[in-house]
């Protein structure tokens, strides 16, 4: 990043993590070694996926509690698939117990093998419900697509979709993640034209694997940028100097991104520290108010 390293932020600026509950013990064993290099730069919080229709429901539930009792600020990820609304209302009720004061709700993902005809409630219908059930105890986190939803008609369609989440009592939101700047700040225009005006975080995915990355862009609607797709083709056969251009390319558009006024930062961590840390060093992001506790970790 040469000489701006040093003045990319003159300030700290918030970010947020995102993680996955392992299946085995050794996932688990390199989720707490990735957790507490992550600590040292005191993120706001860290979130914990659901899965496709709430898949990992228990192992979501155990690792908020886990990170909660070693005082770590843990956030849970929540979906109505798969889900009744007892089931929900215990979920809540559970979480609130744990003294969990924040969620990210999503539609979520239809399970494997479910046919495409079968319903699933909106992201709007779950912000809904948690607030009929427990009034304004959670911050509502919610998604949207700067580069619109891969099932969205229109970009209209997209705002109006996301902006019914809001008006259901969402108090923020964190994007897709996306590698063109200019989709980020248009989305944000096009939403205040619409009186959207909850703070969007951008989502951002450190590039760590070309074939992955590809594929997984594919089903989530994630535009690679052409100039960006070339030149990850050149490191074909050498993926360390890939992960290095990926964290001076993500480097770069975090800096523009908070230049430009972007309120913080959410990284999809994919469980992995190393890109990551280098670009949270890159950018000398910290939390505002850390509130954690590492002797217990």
């Amino acid at each position: 990043m040469g000489e701006s390293k040093t003045n990319i932020i003159e300030k700290a600026r918030p970010f947020s993590v995102e993680m996955f509950p392992p299946r085995t013990s050794e996932g688990m064993s390199k989720l707490d070694s990735v957790v507490r290099v992550l600590q040292r730069f005191q993120p706001e919080y860290l979130s914990v996926t659901y899965g496709a229709g709430g898949a990992t429901k228990q192992g979501t539930r155990d690792l908020v509690r886990s990170f909660l009792e070693r005082g770590i600020n843990a956030v849970p990820h929540l979906s109505f698939g798969g889900t009744t609304d007892e089931e929900m209302r215990m979920i809540l009720d559970e979480y609130r117990e744990f003294g969990v004061g924040r969620l990210v709700v999503l539609r979520g993902d239809m399970p494997s093998g479910i046919g495409s005809l079968a319903q699933q409630p909106h992201a709007s219908d779950l912000v809904q419900f948690i607030r009929a059930e427990t009034g304004e105890h959670f911050h509502i986190d919610v998604a949207c697509y700067p580069e619109t939803h891969p099932e969205s008609k229109s970009v209209i369609t997209d705002i109006h979709y996301f902006k019914k989440k809001v008006k259901a009592g969402a108090n923020s939101a964190i994007t897709q993640y996306f590698y063109n700047v200019d989709a980020y700040f248009e989305f944000i225009s096009q939403c205040q034209k619409e009186d959207i005006d909850v703070p969007i975080v951008p989502g951002i995915m450190p590039i760590t694997n070309k074939a992955s990355l590809i594929k997984f862009s594919s089903v989530c609607g994630a535009e690679i940028p052409r100039w960006l797709k070339k030149r990850l083709e050149t490191f074909e056969n050498n993926n360390d100097d890939l992960c290095k251009y990926g964290v001076e390319v993500v480097s770069r558009m975090c800096e523009k991104l908070f230049e430009g006024g972007a309120p913080g930062l959410h990284f999809y961590s994919m469980n992995r520290s190393g890109p990551l840390i280098a670009i949270i060093e890159n950018l000398g992001l910290s939390a505002v108010s850390p509130q954690y506790n590492l002797e217990n970790f």
